[in-house]
């Protein structure tokens, strides 16, 4: 049985659906129902068309729906005259779903799920392990995402800007559970950009490539998180990076630079350094600078901040700090680390203490606990 052909068929399948007539929330439940029908039936009996079988058997289910539900005649009777078996239409539907997905009227939250759902093809209990939820509210939160879609005009899919956020997002999420979120972002990312003309889209596979090309390197063996600066870099994967690079350059040369661009060419200046020590800190800044133009928000300044701090020393670092509210997540710690290189351990020391405490995950806050305790010993010295 190959899950993944399945996973990668389910969107055309829905999208086929909903255009011969099916309202999302139905199309999406009756191409579930047909991928469990696929799973006990495919090992004995593979069929010659995938794609035909799966719209053949998720149109009967709907039609069995429809009909359970006393719909009108006039609609099963349309429905009945789709044919039920042959080659399906080679128009791929794929693109236009992960539109429908990021559909204004939903949340974030709701278009993510609804998303690898509807277009990665993932379980309603994958998605809930990836997400550390039990796994009714998941079923909750993908519910309501339908319910919300239910009966609105589908002629108003998101924007581009929206659908590559909803991936970002999906990317962000990393590991958990049976399904790598960051894996499963970077596969749809990749059929989106085959699809579009949107250099965007470049942008944002070549930034999911580039970090994802640092992954091996991030926590040690007993699970510490290792920052930047400390990685092993020969556990970098220079596939990866010579791909991403490829990818941001052919985006870069259409002159439409975008946010992602600017984030993908940010993380090629880190993935280009042979050491930590080499690191362009001042090119990292002028791209830093060309994101506030697209997305002037507290996260990106404080990430500038490290920059700068990087780049011109550590009191410009802090000088920038001054600007920001104190209560970004980060923030505390940024200010500590900086204080450090100005010299100032003990206060330094006490911020990490601080930051520890308002860590959003173990790793985090283990390794900003360490970095108190290493330099409480240099100060016993």
């Amino acid at each position: 049985m190959n899950e993944a052909l399945l996973r990668e068929l389910v969107p055309a399948v829905i999208g086929v659906l909903v255009r011969r007539g099916a309202d999302f929330a139905s199309a999406e439940d009756a191409v579930q129902e047909a991928l469990v029908r696929a799973v006990e039936t495919w090992p004995q009996d593979p069929p010659r068309d995938p794609k035909g079988w799966l719209v053949t058997a998720a149109w009967h289910k709907f039609l069995d729906a429809t009909r359970a539900e006393n719909s009108r005649r006039g609609r099963e009777l349309a429905v009945e005259a789709e044919p039920e078996s042959g080659p399906v239409s080679g128009t791929d539907d794929s693109l236009w779903l992960y539109f429908l997905c990021a559909h204004p009227s939903l949340s974030p939250a709701s278009a993510v799920a609804l998303t690898l759902r509807a277009v990665g093809g993932l379980t309603t209990r994958q998605i809930a392990n990836a997400y550390l939820v039990p796994e009714a509210t998941m079923a909750q939160r993908i519910s309501r995402a339908k319910k919300r879609l239910s009966g609105l005009p589908l002629n108003r899919p998101g924007d581009p800007a929206t659908v590559l956020h909803v991936l970002y997002l999906v990317f962000n999420e990393g590991y958990s559970g049976d399904i790598d979120l960051a894996a499963e972002a970077i596969r749809l990312t990749r059929q989106l950009a085959a699809a579009t003309d949107e250099p965007e889209a470049a942008g944002l596979l070549a930034l999911m490539l580039l970090h994802h090309a640092r992954r091996a390197s991030r926590l040690g063996p007993d699970g510490r998180l290792i920052p930047l600066a400390a990685q092993d870099r020969s556990l970098w994967d220079t596939g990866l990076i010579a791909e991403g690079v490829m990818i941001l350059q052919a985006a870069l040369s259409r002159d439409r630079l975008g946010e992602y661009q600017a984030q993908a060419a940010i993380a090629a200046l880190h993935a280009d350094a042979p050491t930590a020590a080499d690191t362009d800190w001042v090119q990292i800044v002028e791209w830093y600078d060309e994101l506030l133009r697209f997305t002037d928000n507290p996260v990106v300044r404080l990430n500038r901040a490290v920059a700068v701090g990087e780049a011109d020393g550590p009191q410009a670092g802090l000088a920038e700090l001054k600007a920001l509210d104190p209560n970004l997540p980060r923030y505390t710690a940024v200010r500590a680390y900086l204080l450090e290189r100005t010299g100032d351990l003990e206060q330094a020391a006490q911020l990490y203490v601080e930051a520890a405490h308002t860590a959003t995950s173990m790793p985090e806050r283990d390794h900003l606990t360490r970095e108190a305790a290493r330099l409480h010993q240099l100060l016993r010295r």
